[in-house]
């Protein structure tokens, strides 16, 4: 039987269990304060964590959790991990789940979490495992993961950019300073636009000021330079210049390079956003040309008004002094020396009469009034009269069988003169010109713009300076020359007179040897018809004269006297048509009448004629203007004329033309 505890043996086994009871106190709060702490650190914690057992059910998260998910704890608490993941995604994120449940571990594995509201985040996280007491079985899974959407919606951002960037025509950089201008960065798209790829600029094998061509790039680096440095400067560079790309091509860029500073203001680096504007440059480069051309054709307009109104008066004169020469012409013998004197006169009119018309193809580009003419006569005229007195001189080669062509003589010798004048200005100390005419048949195959058939080729070469590759096209543009004299018009003029021909001028050239303009007529199937004898050729008949100008109306008189006409006379269409028609009533209708085409302040013939023909169809009307290149007067019979007669004229040609009209040979 054992001995009973003293009382002393009792107050000490009794002061050990108070101890041992304080102690597990103690160590209960100590715990209780510890899972405090630990569970203010889970759910307090910044991240977003979250536990799951092993049969993929949530059993715990935080407020971060909470969220970045918009869930509460007694929403999900129990529910399966397939609540928070987005239909799409949801069968891999669960094998990513099954995976750690099988003891894998989590890092940094990309998992998208759908929220309560439909929102879908995205989080990278990282997972440990707690096992049982055996160290073995895993029990549950605990994640903690970090909401990366706002940097994946950035990075999303920026790579839509860049590709924009890359899509689009502009080109970016980013330069340290601007003074050297190395390129730290470039778009894809730099190779497009200048030729060189971006490793070429990064790695300094080409500079971008390299590229800017030699006249711009001193007022660009200055520019770029200076406008930053000065805080009362713009803060970005805006201006268009050229470059020269790697396989040498010119293009012009818009530019507009930003600066960059840090928060004290100082700068860090530039930014460039540059853009090819060559076809926009090009338009307003041909714009400015054609508003430049249409100025100068508003002043050529101008001076071609008053050049064919001078030219029309100075026929009107010419015709009285032509008329007055022929009827004392007729007065005389040719034994007489008046007659010479006389003949003289009339070959200085007859020359001052092409003159007028090289006047009014100048001022107006009228249409040519054609007749069957010798080319070799032409070229032979037109050149030695040029080169008279120069110290240039001519080689003619022309075929003896060189077939004529339908052309207006005034104007096709204006296309010799200009090329000619052209030529001999070439040859400053002078030299030769060789004028050469052939028969050509042009076919398809000779890629020439006109219609195949028979042509007269001229060929005109001189021994001058030549003319540069890079002029050749522009040759035959108004107002284009080279020369510090002249107005670029001789070219121009020759291109449209011959245009209007139906045929076709090119021009070639080296450059310090010679050039050679080829010109391309049509051929004639008619003959040249041999030149009659001037003579006077009387008729009978009454002649109505319209004519605004006194002293033609009195030379018309003469002129109808000495050929034994009758004649009277009208101011104007009005006065014509009312004497027409009391002509006609009065059964005394006239045998044929003139009309000029302008009357200043009235009716002219082209309306006269119009109503001559309802008061009478049958009128015999000649036509008749001190505009000989009218389009009334090449195209008469449209207009319901018998006949025309350009001033100036002779007695004769006067004869001529009513012979015709009154025994019915023309019209």
């Amino acid at each position: 039987m054992s001995e009973k505890p003293t009382y002393e043996e009792l107050e000490q086994r009794i002061r050990e269990l108070e101890q041992t009871e304080s102690k597990r106190k103690r160590a209960e709060k100590t715990l209780r304060n510890t899972r405090n702490y630990l569970s203010n650190l889970f759910n307090y914690a910044n991240a977003p964590i979250i536990v799951w057992d092993t049969k993929r059910r949530i059993t715990r998260f935080n407020h971060a959790f909470e969220h970045m998910t918009g869930f509460s704890a007694g929403e999900v608490s129990g529910q399966e991990l397939s609540i928070l993941f987005p239909e799409s995604s949801r069968n891999e994120s669960l094998g990513k789940i099954q995976h750690t449940l099988s003891g894998e571990y989590w890092k940094s594995v990309e998992i998208p979490i759908l929220r309560k509201d439909g929102d879908v985040r995205t989080a990278l996280w990282n997972s440990a495992n707690v096992y049982a007491e055996d160290g073995v079985k895993v029990i549950a899974t605990i994640a903690q993961g970090q909401d990366i959407t706002d940097r994946k919606q950035a990075e999303h951002a920026l790579l839509e950019a860049y590709s924009i960037i890359n899509r689009s025509p502009a080109v970016v950089f980013l330069w340290k300073n601007a003074e050297e201008w190395p390129v730290e960065f470039a778009s894809d798209n730099v190779k497009e636009l200048f030729g060189y790829t971006v490793d070429e600029f990064r790695s300094g094998k080409v500079s971008y000021v390299a590229t800017v061509h030699p006249d711009d790039v001193e007022r660009v680096v200055e520019e770029v330079s200076t406008f930053g440095k000065e805080k009362e400067r713009k803060e970005f560079f805006h201006e268009p210049y050229r470059i020269i790309t790697k396989n040498g091509e010119v293009k012009w860029l818009d530019d507009r390079t930003y600066i960059r500073r840090d928060e004290n203001g100082n700068i860090t680096h530039y930014e460039g956003i540059v853009m090819d504007i060559t076809d926009r440059m090009r338009i307003e480069e041909y714009k400015k040309k054609l508003e430049t051309q249409l100025q100068q054709a508003q002043k050529l307009e101008s001076v071609g008004i008053l050049a064919g109104g001078i030219a029309h008066d100075f026929n009107n004169i010419l015709t009285t002094i032509l008329g007055n020469v022929s009827l004392a012409k007729s007065e005389v013998t040719p034994e007489n020396e008046l007659f010479d004197l006389l003949s003289e006169a009339e070959t200085a009119s007859a020359r001052a009469q092409t003159l007028t018309r090289q006047l009014l193809t100048f001022a107006k580009g009228g249409a040519p009034i054609k007749e069957t003419a010798s080319i070799k006569d032409i070229l032979k005229e037109s050149s030695s009269f040029v080169l008279r007195g120069s110290k240039s001189g001519c080689e003619f080669s022309t075929s003896e069988d060189l077939w004529p062509a339908e052309v207006d003589v005034g104007q096709m010798s204006q296309v010799i003169n200009n090329i000619v004048i052209n030529a001999n200005q070439a040859m400053p100390k002078g030299g030769i010109i060789q004028v050469a005419a052939e028969n050509l048949i042009i076919e398809d195959r000779h890629g020439l713009p006109v219609k195949p058939g028979r042509y007269i080729r001229i060929s005109i070469t001189d021994q001058g300076v030549g003319i540069a590759q890079k002029h050749l096209l522009n040759i035959f543009d108004p107002y284009f020359t080279t020369k510090y004299e002249g107005s670029g018009l001789g070219l121009a003029t020759a291109y449209s007179i011959i245009k209007r021909h139906n045929g076709h001028i090119t021009v070639e050239s080296r450059l310090g040897v010679d050039t050679t303009f080829h010109i391309y007529l049509p051929a004639s199937e008619k003959a040249v018809p041999e030149k009659e004898e001037a003579r006077r050729m009387k008729g009978r008949g009454r002649i109505l004269v319209m004519d605004d100008e006194a002293p033609l109306r009195k030379i018309f008189w003469r002129m109808l006297k000495n050929l034994g006409y009758e004649s009277e006379f009208a101011k104007d269409g009005a006065e014509a048509i009312r004497m027409v028609k009391e002509a006609k009533e009065a059964e005394k209708p006239y045998d044929a009448v003139i009309l000029d085409l302008t009357i200043p302040g009235g009716m002219g013939g082209k309306e006269a004629i119009k109503k001559l023909l309802e008061v009478d169809p049958e009128v015999k009307a000649i036509v008749s203007s001190g505009y000989s290149d009218d389009p009334v007067l090449s195209n008469f019979q449209k207009y319901g004329f018998k006949g025309m007669m350009p001033k100036p004229f002779t007695s004769q040609s006067l004869s001529k033309v009513l012979h015709e009209v009154l025994k019915g040979e023309k019209g």
